[in-house]
């Protein structure tokens, strides 16, 4: 490793997912295939444009002081990300509906102090929790959930119901439909018997 590469990588707060370290390997690896192509190109020959980065892959550098023109840099973060592909702990949350990217980033950077600093987030929708969230580790599980919260207090609230001595509504009986009346011949017309 060069002197100038951190001993102990960083991960930004915007790197969140494993999907997140899937894009940014395939990234670096757009990248190191066009340094490859532009080693390799004759002189004369047109150039085909440098690969964009993103604003995650940007982080990721700044966060780590490399520079990712240089390809021991790029080999370094190559090499971190498939480090935490293979090995980071993941932490899977179920939410009711999408949470925000600002609320997740916030989520994660709690993880990140308090358990791992490497620690990746798994998201996951799950609309029957009304509310909360429920979270899974490999060895733990934790239910933040509304739905758990009123099924444990189903007693009370069905006491509380009861006690506001509302008068239920009475079903009533929705009107039948007269029966048709029997046909009367027309004039001049005969009746079969």
């Amino acid at each position: 490793m060069s002197e100038h590469l951190p001993q102990s990588p960083q991960l930004p707060a915007l790197v969140m997912t494993p999907s997140d370290i899937s894009r940014l390997l395939h990234e670096i690896d757009s990248l190191e295939n066009y340094m490859q192509q532009q080693r390799v190109r004759m002189p004369g020959q047109p150039t085909a444009k440098m690969p964009k980065t993103t604003r995650m892959l940007d982080e990721l550098a700044v966060a780590n002081g490399v520079n990712l023109l240089d390809a021991a840099s790029r080999a370094y973060l190559g090499g971190f990300l498939r480090e935490l592909l293979a090995h980071a702990p993941v932490v899977h949350i179920s939410f009711a509906s999408d949470p925000s990217s600002a609320s997740l980033q916030k989520i994660v950077l709690w993880f990140r102090k308090n358990t791992d600093k490497h620690v990746l987030v798994r998201v996951g929708l799950q609309p029957s929790l009304a509310a909360g969230c429920v979270v899974r580790t490999p060895n733990k599980y934790f239910d933040l959930s509304l739905r758990l919260r009123l099924q444990r207090q189903r007693s009370l609230l069905r006491d509380a119901v009861m006690s506001l001595n509302v008068p239920m509504p009475q079903a009533t009986a929705l009107p039948q439909p007269a029966p048709p009346e029997p046909e009367t011949p027309a004039v001049g017309q005969g009746v079969a018997v």
